[in-house]
């Protein structure tokens, strides 16, 4: 389940946030941290999480203590699903 999440989320940033559609983003390659990617898209990949894996993300998450790994994310969304 975790890979699927971290596949969907690499697809995703790859193809929409820095449209390199090929590019494959590994679970623990920092995002945030090593500006690969920037806050503007904090939130558009937030409301992506939302709206594709029905969980909610607060405000005050969208930050590189939550956002910075896919591994991270995928770890938020499972403990939401639960």
């Amino acid at each position: 389940m975790t890979d699927d999440i971290i596949l969907t989320l690499s697809d995703y940033i790859s193809q929409n946030v820095l449209k390199k559609p090929g590019r494959k983003i590994q679970a623990n390659e920092p995002l945030l941290s090593s500006g690969l990617v920037d806050s503007f898209h904090l939130v558009d990949i937030g409301l992506f999480v939302e709206d594709t894996f029905n969980v909610r993300i607060e405000d005050f998450e969208l930050n590189a203590e939550t956002f910075d790994t896919l591994a991270q994310l995928a770890a938020l969304i499972l403990d939401r699903q639960d």
